[in-house]
This record gives structure tokens, C-alpha cells and sequence, in this order.
């Protein structure tokens, strides 16, 4: 039996969890469109796709017979306490196109076997299909999975329900509260609970409560100490970037199939819904705090500089139930996350973790968060717990033990690895994060990113350093034919060391672009991280397609743009601004908004655009005078200052040039620069008609 087991693991996984009824949320799925037409039928959707190669098959197999496939504990409680599933196989946002359709990843529920993904990536893959309502505490807690990337969980208070996480999208909230109500009787919402500064976790509150409720104190929204900052501010100045390198660490151009998008480590993916914010009223400031809100007692542990910069546990004393937020889920999370971030404190989400094991995981007989799967009985907290702490404490002691010892941050990931014990705990997994990139982010925190050698401390740029490559190695025949050798040898990141530099020095050469792109996807194929997976096939997809024309950027929300401070919007625009088109510039403007009383000193010298508040210059050149509420039509795209000054909603006392120059300076940023040479397309449309001060919907820290 076990060699069966081990040979068709996942089609025993996938029995095992639809055995008990063939309705069983797991199995239920959630989207009636297939993204790709061939995913069921294992066929690949792009014409120049590769398969497994035998190599990559080989070390699959490899794999199946050396991971803890026989610890099923995961599995038995992702199917816990389900109710029910709904009966629809899509949500559609209120725009018209569908915001969520988890349909589309049903071809993980055939019970087959790809060699095409990491079997320990497939694993979880399955894990995060339970869809539906599901029980956590009897008759107390309850959590809807697989609306959205976070669960949403409700609590049953004295006359409703307190909501934790609310979803990325009003429309997913929506319908889950809508759910949760059909099923379990209808209640009002008495209260929200923001777990941290991430857009998954907050952006669905609109679909739950109605912000009137908010704002007379009928319904409470708790938050950490920073949330609104860190919830406007973490991506804003990198926002196009992050974007766009979002492009990979996502997987956004692949389609759902087993050689494309298959998981994202702590759900399936982001729903595409309206992203909303209402502001807390109240926050919780201290390290622990106690507060009872419709007879549920809560005590909540302040964790910042973890998953966020702003992020709480809670405990529920009278349920014996630990809600841990994004600090333990089914997975090791980034330290470092791809699309581009501050590189977070290993060393204190461990000890942040410990600090909640001691003080709640001798009483807990629960322990839920706003992704992955519920954990019950004590002794499986204490193990969970325990595992987790152990993991990030080795990450970041045994890196600095490296490093102190002379390993630099370009030899790191060749050598780490977790001890024999961790390896066999599934919840040590490096599903979000990676081993290879977390270790490397270890040294790059404490460190930065100098390997010491002079060398490497100024480099050429790498289209400046390949043709010098390529010449020293005989042109690009000789590279070509080298790089096939070794790809048909499994040698692939050998292979790609040389026909990187080769696409780098010949952007247009599509016969080393094609190349490139197959030996990127067979490194995919083995990555156990989708976070690693998807940057590798996303590279694939773009060298062989080009990057996809698409609509030009929108602007953010009026929930996002309300919450943006002034002073980060003057930051950002100092971003954009072209600094060869302010040279030679000098003005100073004078910025009043009366409605808030809060007033600015913007200075332009030297190409820099400098900002302080508080202050008004005595001399001015320009002295804008505009409401907070009426900037904010301009900051969301909704007006201009000009059409303000028509209308007299703003004033401009003094001399109209420097704002005039200054506009003149901004760049409207769309992320759709190259990030593989020779993939973006000769002729792009330039989104001439965004006013270049209105802010732009980029990105949400969605997933973190």
C-alpha cells in the first residue's frame, strides 16, 4: 500500500478528501471557466512549451519517495467542520467581470500526478482548493475558504458577527458574509478586526459594513498600531515596480494549468474585485491588550516587524482558540518577497511567534489564521508552533553563522539548508518564501548586498559586460550550441549562467530568447516555491511571447486616496519627476489646504523636489490654496488643478510658472518595461491622457 501511495500520492489525497461526500468543499471548486482549455487534459498552452524533461522527471520522482507524504494531520484538518459550499462556481465583481473563479485550478482535483510541479507544491496546490463555509470552534467560530486569496473568518458574538480578515474585494466579502448568513441564520456585523496592513486583509470591508456604522461607533473596526500608514505607504514610492515584478513573483500572464499558475503558497490567487478601506476607530497601542466587544472576550498580541510592519495575533481566553493572522499559516512565509519589499526580521518573527507559544499555546485547542488551514488539539498547536519559530530562528542564525564565517549573499543559497528534522515537518515548507531567496535577504538585512569583492561593486551593466562575453567565448554559435549541450544534459542553471549573457548581449535573437526560455521552465518545474515557479515560467512566457499589450493604468480608489497623507503624495510626485527636465529650475510653492489646516513648503533645486510640512515659506513664487477634499479629486483623476481654478474650488496667489514647470517635469509610470531583454514590443501607446498628478492604481501588499 505505501508504494502505491507513494507512487500515485495525489490521487489518494485527492480521494481521501472528497471520500466523505462528494459535495465536500474541497472537491466543490469554485469557477466554472477553465482558464486554459487544455489544463484538464495535461496539455500545454503554449505552442512553444516544453514538458518535463527526464531529467526533471527523475527528480520528481526522486522527491515523491523522500517527502513526509505519509503525514496526512494537514489534510484532515483542511476538511474539518465543512458545512457546506455554495452553489455557484464564480463570483463576479459589481463591474461585470468575474472578480474570483477558482474553477479554473479544478484540474488539481483529477488525482493525477504532474511532473510538471514540485509533488511538495502539488500538495499544498490541493490543500488550498477547500472552498465553502467551514466550523472552527462549535457553534463560535467560523471561516469561508477559497473566496478569495486570505480566509474570512466570523465570530458569533451576543447579537452578530465580529469579522476577521474581510477579503481583498467588496464582492468576495460580500458573498461570503452572504453565505455565512444563508447557512447559519442571518446577523448583523457588530465588528471588524484588520490583522495586519496588507490589501487582502482589509480591502473587502465594504462588503460586510456600511462605513456610516463606522463613523457613529455602531460598528468598531480594530487595528494594530500603523495601520493606516503602513497600509497606504509600504508601496507607493516603488508602486510601478513593484508592480511589474508582481508580473513574475504572481504568475499574472500564466494561464491556470499544470504548467503555468497551479498555487500561491497561501491561497490560489488575488480576486479582482473593487479593494476598499475604512478607517479603524479603534487601535490597539500596546503589546497586549484585552477588549470585549459584544460578549467576545479577545486579547490581542501586537507583532509588529513580521509578516507587515503593522500585524496582531489574537487570543480568545473563553474558547480556548488562538487566531495567529499572517505569522503562522501552512506555510514559511517571504522574508524577502519577490515583487520587491523591506527585508523583514526573521530573528523577530521567531521570536514574536515564541512569545505567543508561551503565553497561549499551553491553553489553545485551536489555532486559525487568515490563510491555510485550522490546527486542533493542543499538543498539534505546540508542534506547529514550535516548528515555525525553529524554522525562521534557523533561518536567520544559520545564514549569519555563514556569513560570519565568510559566505557571501552570492554563495548563501547554494549552501543552506534545514536540518534532517525541519525537513520533515511540512509546516517548515518554503511555499511563499523560498530557502534560496529567504537566505539570501537574511544576509542582504544585515549586510546589504556587497559580497566584498571589489569586482562586483561597481559592475558593468549586464548588456554592457555580455558582448564581451560572448566575444571571449567564441559568438553566439559557440553559445548556443554549449547551452543546448548542457540543457540536454539537465545542467540547467549552468546552461542559463551562459545563455543569459547571450540574450543580454542579442535581445533579438530569438533561436537564444527560446533557449532561455526552455531551461528557465524546466528550473519552474522543480521549484517547490510558486513564488520561485512563477518568476521562472513568467521569464519563459515573455521571452517567448513579448510583453502583452494591456489598458493603461487607472487611478487607485477613493477609499485608497482618502488615506493617502498629503506628504506622500508630494513624496510620490517628487518620484516622478524627470530630473534632466528640472534642470536648471528654482521656485518655491507654497501649499495650503484650510479645510485640515495643514500647509507645505515645496522647493525645487538642484533636480530635487523637496517637501516640509508645517512650514510656509516667507517669499514664495506660488502659493496654492486648495481643500484636502478637493485635492483629493485631483490626486484620484476625478479633476484637474485647472479645472479647480475654474470653477474656484483652488487659488494660485503669486506667479503660475513653477507649477507649470513642475507638471511639466512628471512622468505618468506604467509597468510595462522590460525585465528579459528583447520582450517588450517596438511601438508602445504613452498614456498621454492620465494627468501626471493624479495617483495610480498599481499595486495592494496583497499576499505580502
Amino acid at each position: 500500500m505505501k508504494s502505491n501511495l507513494r507512487k500515485n500520492v495525489f490521487g489518494y489525497l485527492v480521494v481521501a478528501l472528497c471520500m466523505l461526500s462528494p459535495t465536500h468543499g474541497i472537491c466543490a471548486g469554485g469557477g466554472g471557466v477553465v482558464t486554459d482549455a487544455g489544463a484538464m487534459e495535461g496539455k500545454h498552452f503554449d505552442p512553444k512549451g516544453k514538458y518535463p524533461s527526464s531529467f526533471t522527471v527523475d527528480l520528481q520522482n526522486g522527491l515523491r519517495k523522500t517527502l513526509p507524504f505519509d503525514d496526512q494531520r494537514d489534510f484532515e484538518e483542511a476538511k474539518k467542520g465543512f458545512i457546506a459550499a455554495p452553489s455557484y462556481k464564480q463570483i463576479k465583481a459589481d463591474a461585470g467581470h468575474v472578480a474570483w473563479d477558482m474553477g479554473s485550478y479544478d484540474y488539481l482535483l483529477q488525482g493525477k500526478t504532474f511532473d510538471s510541479i514540485h509533488p511538495s507544491l502539488q500538495r499544498q496546490a490541493i490543500l488550498n482548493m477547500a472552498y465553502g463555509l467551514y466550523e472552527v470552534v462549535p457553534g463560535k467560530i467560523y471561516q469561508v475558504r477559497g473566496f478569495d486569496l486570505a480566509n474570512i473568518s466570523f465570530v458569533k458574538s451576543n447579537t452578530g458577527w465580529i469579522v476577521f480578515d474581510p477579503l481583498t474585494a467588496k464582492e468576495t466579502a460580500r458573498a461570503a458574509l452572504e453565505l455565512i448568513n444563508q447557512k447559519l441564520g442571518k446577523r448583523p456585523v457588530v465588528a471588524v478586526v484588520y490583522s495586519h496592513s496588507h490589501g487582502d486583509h482589509f480591502g473587502g470591508v465594504r462588503g460586510v459594513v456600511d462605513e456610516k456604522d463606522v463613523k457613529s461607533g455602531k460598528v468598531k473596526i480594530i487595528a494594530p498600531v500603523g495601520f493606516m500608514e503602513h497600509a497606504i505607504s509600504e508601496n507607493v514610492y516603488a508602486g510601478n515596480a513593484m508592480t511589474r515584478r508582481m508580473f513574475f513573483q504572481y504568475g499574472v500572464l500564466l494561464p491556470r494549468s499544470p504548467f503555468g499558475h497551479v498555487d500561491q503558497s497561501i491561497g490560489k490567487n488575488t480576486a479582482a474585485g473593487n479593494l476598499g478601506l475604512i478607517e479603524p476607530n479603534k487601535y490597539i497601542y500596546k503589546d497586549f491588550e484585552t477588549l470585549v466587544v459584544d460578549g467576545v472576550k479577545m486579547e490581542f498580541q501586537n507583532t509588529p516587524g513580521t509578516e507587515a510592519p503593522a500585524e496582531m495575533n489574537t487570543y480568545f481566553p473563553d474558547l480556548k482558540a488562538f487566531w495567529a493572522a499572517e505569522n503562522i499559516t501552512g506555510t514559511i512565509h517571504n522574508i524577502y518577497t519577490l515583487r520587491g519589499a523591506l527585508i523583514r526580521d526573521a530573528l523577530a518573527w521567531s521570536k514574536h511567534i515564541n512569545t505567543a507559544l508561551y503565553r497561549y499555546g499551553s491553553q489553545a485547542e485551536v489555532m486559525f489564521a487568515s490563510h491555510s488551514w485550522p490546527r486542533f488539539g493542543n499538543a498539534r498547536i505546540q508542534e506547529v508552533m514550535r516548528t515555525q519559530r525553529d524554522t525562521y530562528a534557523y533561518l536567520n542564525n544559520e545564514v549569519l553563522h555563514n556569513a560570519n564565517k565568510g559566505v557571501t549573499i552570492n554563495e548563501i543559497h547554494n549552501l543552506y539548508k534545514l536540518p534532517k528534522s525541519l525537513q520533515s515537518q511540512w509546516s517548515a515548507h518554503s511555499y511563499h518564501g523560498s530557502e534560496e531567496h529567504n537566505s539570501r535577504a537574511v544576509i542582504n538585512r544585515y549586510l546589504g548586498y556587497w559580497d566584498a569583492n571589489p569586482a562586483t561593486l561597481i559592475p558593468l551593466s549586464p548588456k554592457d559586460s555580455a558582448p564581451l562575453y560572448i566575444e571571449m567565448m567564441g559568438g553566439s554559435g559557440k553559445i548556443l550550441a554549449k547551452g543546448k549541450q548542457l540543457y540536454e544534459q539537465g545542467k540547467y542553471r549552468e546552461a542559463m549562467e551562459i545563455v543569459n549573457k547571450l540574450v543580454y548581449g542579442e535581445p533579438n535573437n530569438t533561436t537564444a530568447k527560446d533557449l532561455l526560455a526552455d531551461i528557465f521552465e524546466q528550473i519552474g518545474y522543480q521549484k517547490e516555491s510558486p513564488s520561485v515557479r512563477n518568476s521562472f515560467l513568467g521569464a519563459a512566457y515573455e521571452l517567448r511571447n513579448g510583453i502583452p499589450g494591456g489598458a493603461s493604468p487607472k487611478s487607485s480608489g477613493p477609499d485608497m486616496i482618502k488615506a493617502m497623507t498629503t506628504e506622500l503624495w508630494l513624496n510620490s510626485l517628487a518620484i516622478s519627476m524627470d530630473s534632466k527636465k528640472a534642470d536648471g529650475m528654482r521656485f518655491v510653492i507654497n501649499l495650503i489646504t484650510p479645510d485640515n489646516n495643514e500647509k507645505f513648503v515645496v522647493e525645487m533645486s538642484n533636480s530635487a523636489l523637496t517637501n516640509i510640512k508645517g512650514q510656509l515659506a516667507k517669499k514664495p513664487d506660488l502659493t496654492v490654496t486648495i481643500k484636502r477634499v478637493d485635492l483629493e479629486k485631483v490626486m484620484a483623476g476625478k479633476a484637474t488643478f485647472d479645472s479647480l481654478l475654474a470653477s474656484g474650488l483652488a487659488k494660485f496667489d503669486g506667479d503660475r510658472k513653477p507649477f507649470d514647470q513642475l507638471r511639466s517635469t512628471l512622468t505618468v509610470f506604467t509597468p510595462d518595461f522590460e525585465l528579459m531583454p528583447g520582450t517588450k514590443p517596438a511601438k508602445t501607446t504613452p498614456p498621454s491622457s492620465i494627468d501626471p498628478m493624479q495617483v495610480l492604481d498599481h499595486i495592494e501588499s496583497t499576499g505580502g
